[in-house]
């Protein structure tokens, strides 16, 4: 089988060169994988613009139309990190939609990679670091309320803790959230996972890999999911602008072997969304956004 991939190209558009940002990573990403012959025309799916009864899902109303029509106020136009454009709303609009149907694909084939998502600090009401939608709990309502899903398991291990997604999701028992971030990390006023795990700044690959598979063992046994969606954040890496931690790229790769191979091995569907990755080198990052995938295409096609 070749495993379900869903981008779009609007995912990267002209966007200030040395913004803190990587808006390119996403282009630079499906040319990695298309080098491979992982990404092919028979395996790419393109998402269209979320609906607003999508969005509303997770989020108010009035806030995605003060977003959508670019009348937000300075602070939260601070907030959110991102200037304003035509390219930035078509993405936000679109990128929702893609970890939907990601999540769609991964019940119906076991397996799905977004390449992009998980964008996890976004709120009910504002955007924040970089984060103005949040995708993974537009799906995660989205697929309850469909009833595709009974319960389902967010297991983010984004460097950062997924604050949006715990507070949106916080009175949602259906749907499990777990964070394994950096405790001495962006945010400063952390919200509160069902299951929260901060590590110590410098924290390498042995203990960093031993949380993760015991996290997620502990997790599959005790709530049975549904559907893991799996944001598989690579600013865990040692080299990462904004990330604290000691994560090898080798670390990063079997950290992705171990969350994929436990998901296969008790036959729950797993969604992987990219999350951050902040380092200068946009093509090494964009290779490191790839492991993921390249785990999964091994684990699933070979």
């Amino acid at each position: 089988m070749s495993i379900p991939l869903v981008t779009h190209p609007a995912y990267s558009f002209p966007f200030p060169g040395r913004h803190r940002f990587p808006m390119e990573k996403f282009g630079l990403l499906n040319e990695c994988l298309t080098e491979q012959g992982i990404l092919t025309a028979n395996n790419t799916f393109r998402p269209g613009s979320a609906s607003a009864a999508v969005l509303h899902n997770a989020h108010c109303p009035d806030y995605i139309e003060r977003f959508s029509q670019n009348s937000q106020s300075k602070q939260e136009v601070r907030r959110m990190g991102l200037p304003w454009s035509e390219g930035l709303k078509k993405r936000t609009l679109i990128s929702p939609n893609g970890t939907l149907l990601t999540a769609h694909l991964a019940l119906s084939n076991g397996i799905a990679c977004h390449l992009a998502g998980g964008t996890h600090h976004a709120h009910y009401d504002f955007a924040s670091g970089f984060c103005i939608i949040n995708d993974l709990a537009v799906t995660a309502n989205t697929l309850l309320a469909q009833r595709k899903v009974n319960k389902l398991l967010i297991f983010d291990c984004d460097v950062h803790q997924g604050d949006g997604t715990a507070a949106i999701l916080a009175h949602e028992p259906r749907a499990v959230t777990c964070s394994i971030h950096c405790e001495k990390n962006f945010p400063a006023r952390k919200a509160r996972s069902d299951y929260d795990i901060g590590l110590a700044p410098n924290t390498a690959d042995d203990e960093y890999l031993e949380v993760v598979s015991n996290t997620l063992a502990q997790l599959v046994k005790s709530e049975q999911p549904d559907l893991v969606i799996y944001d598989a954040g690579v600013d865990i890496f040692s080299q990462d602008p904004l990330g604290l931690l000691q994560v090898s790229e080798s670390g990063i790769r079997e950290r992705e072997r171990l969350v994929l191979t436990m998901c296969r091995a008790n036959n729950i569907p797993v969604a992987t969304v990219i999350g951050g990755g902040y380092d200068d080198d946009r093509k090494a990052l964009a290779k490191r956004h790839a492991l993921v995938v390249e785990q999964a295409h091994h684990l699933w096609c070979a």
